[in-house]
């Protein structure tokens, strides 16, 4: 029998989030510095985010995606392998 893994609350959010923030922060061209400089956060704070290390706040996620050009669900949201809108192909 296969045992399930139990994950905590948000864990799957997090993880979601690191993954867009990182494909999106690629598809503008921008090093973590420069999203961490135009959002007002520091360098650290974005690479922690994108290693699912932060659970960040509301108002973080609204600078994030203002920032990015995407809504906040649009952070949050999971992608299939075959969607091209965070690609930069």
């Amino acid at each position: 029998m296969r045992k399930r893994q139990i994950r905590k609350p948000g864990e799957h959010l997090i993880e979601v989030l690191a993954t867009n923030l990182r494909a999106m922060r690629h598809a503008k061209g921008f090093s973590q510095e420069e999203l961490a400089a135009r959002c007002g956060l520091h360098r650290t704070y974005i690479g922690s985010v994108e290693r699912g290390e932060r659970n960040v706040t509301l108002s973080t996620l609204e600078v994030l995606a203002s920032v990015l050009g995407v809504s906040v669900p649009e952070l949050l949201t999971s992608r299939r392998p075959d969607d091209k809108r965070n690609s930069t192909d």
